[in-house]
């Protein structure tokens, strides 16, 4: 099958874990495969299409309404489908519609726990590798918070 790159896609940490923006076709989840990822972690109300093309990709359904934050139960969720993968050598790509609110916010959150940094500089770091993340007050509240809650 074709590989393409899906829209918004970038590694926020190479190997281990992507954000992006809604796969729209086949040739998007031969991409991932092709490159490490087996796992793909949706935040939108319903599943992406043409999501069952590539039985190499597990899909991971959390579904959180667009310009909403994740609850902590949420990113915990993410956090261990995310550790889990990566344990055994495996790639996830995390995505939303465009790529931003609900992603930036779960990628933010991974980098509080893995780099031990604060929201406020997780906030920044993902805002710096993919523009436009983090789209509202709340979201960036969500962050700040998860990293008081871990601390």
């Amino acid at each position: 099958m074709a590989s393409a790159t899906p829209p918004n896609f970038s590694w926020v940490e190479p190997n281990k874990l992507a954000g992006m923006a809604l796969p729209r076709m086949p040739a998007h989840y031969q991409y991932l495969l092709d490159n490490g990822i087996q796992h793909l972690v949706t935040l939108c109300e319903r599943k992406p299409p043409y999501h069952d093309t590539c039985p190499g990709v597990t899909l991971h359904h959390i579904r959180i309404i667009d310009f909403c934050s994740p609850t902590m139960d949420q990113i915990k969720r993410f956090l261990a489908i995310v550790e889990e993968a990566n344990a055994k050598g495996e790639g996830v790509a995390v995505h939303c519609l465009h790529g931003h609110g609900r992603t930036g916010t779960m990628l933010a959150c991974y980098l509080v726990k893995n780099r031990k940094i604060t929201g406020v500089d997780a906030i920044h770091e993902i805002r710096r590798l993919r523009h436009g993340s983090i789209e509202t007050q709340d979201q960036e509240k969500t962050v700040v918070q998860f990293h008081h809650h871990i601390k």
